[in-house]
C-alpha cells in the first residue's frame, strides 16, 4: 500500500490524528511493526510528513484501544500479550461469534451467502499463491462482514474493538502455525452453516472456528515469552 496515497484518502473524511492512527494500525495489521517494537513520534512524524502532535494523539488513542503501551521514560511500544491474555480474548470472541451465528443464520440472504463465498474464493487464491498479504486483509474483512450482516451496530462496535487487540497475534496463528489452509476450509463450513438457516448449527460452527484458531496459536506461545507476530 502506498503510504502517502492511503493517508490522503483517509484525510478526505477524517481528522489528521485519525489518519495517523489509521496508518499506525495498517503498519501493525500488515506486520511492518510487531509486538514489542518501539515506535517514536519523530520517526512517524517524518514518515507521514506531519507534526508530532497528531502522532502523540494517535498514540494515546491506540493505547486506549489496547494496541500500544506507553511507558514513562522508555517510550511507546506495540503491545505484547502473554498466554493468559490471549486465552481471554479468544474466549470472549468465541462467545461473540456464537451470538453472531444465532442472529444471522435465520435472516441471511442468498446475496449475502454469495458474497461470503466470493471472499472464500479470493482467500483460496491468495493461499494457493502463498500470499499472506493478500490473504490476511480479506480474512479480516470476511469476519467483519459477517458481523455487519447481523445489522446489530452495538455488536459490531464491540466486535471491532476486540478484533483490534486480536490482530496483534492473528497473523502468527494463520501463518507461523500453518493454519491458513485449514482456516479457509473452516470458513466454507461456516458459510454453509449460515446458509442452512439453522441458528444452532451456525453458532456452533462459528464458535468452533474461533476455538480451533486458539488451538493453533497456543502451541506457539511460551508461558514466559510474549506473543511475537
Amino acid at each position: 500500500m502506498d503510504t502517502e496515497r492511503s493517508l490522503l484518502q483517509i484525510l478526505r473524511s477524517e481528522s489528521l490524528p485519525k489518519a495517523v492512527q489509521a496508518e499506525i494500525m495498517r503498519l501493525i495489521l500488515e506486520g511492518e511493526v510487531g509486538p514489542g517494537d518501539k515506535l517514536t513520534e519523530a520517526d512517524l512524524a517524518a514518515r507521514l510528513q506531519v507534526s508530532r502532535g497528531p502522532v502523540r494523539e494517535a498514540f494515546r488513542a491506540l493505547e486506549e484501544a489496547g494496541l500500544l503501551r506507553l511507558t514513562r521514560n522508555r517510550g511507546v511500544f506495540v503491545r505484547q500479550m502473554d498466554r493468559e491474555q490471549a486465552t481471554e480474548l479468544y474466549e470472549v470472541r468465541a462467545g461473540l461469534d456464537e451470538m453472531v451465528g444465532r442472529i444471522l443464520a435465520p435472516r441471511i440472504t442468498a446475496e449475502q451467502v454469495a458474497e461470503l463465498r466470493e471472499f472464500i474464493k479470493e482467500m483460496d487464491t491468495a493461499s494457493s499463491r502463498n500470499d499472506p498479504d493478500g490473504y490476511f486483509p480479506r480474512n479480516i474483512r470476511f469476519h467483519d462482514r459477517i458481523v455487519e450482516m447481523t445489522g446489530n451496530t452495538k455488536l459490531l462496535e464491540i466486535y471491532r474493538r476486540l478484533m483490534n487487540e486480536m490482530h496483534l497475534m492473528r497473523r502468527r496463528s494463520l501463518f507461523q502455525g500453518g493454519g491458513i489452509l485449514v482456516s479457509n476450509e473452516e470458513h466454507s463450513e461456516m458459510v454453509e452453516a449460515l446458509a442452512s438457516g439453522d441458528p444452532e448449527k451456525a453458532s456452533r460452527m462459528l464458535r468452533e472456528h474461533v476455538m480451533r484458531g486458539q488451538a493453533r496459536l497456543l502451541p506457539l506461545l511460551n508461558e514466559t515469552v510474549p506473543v511475537v507476530a
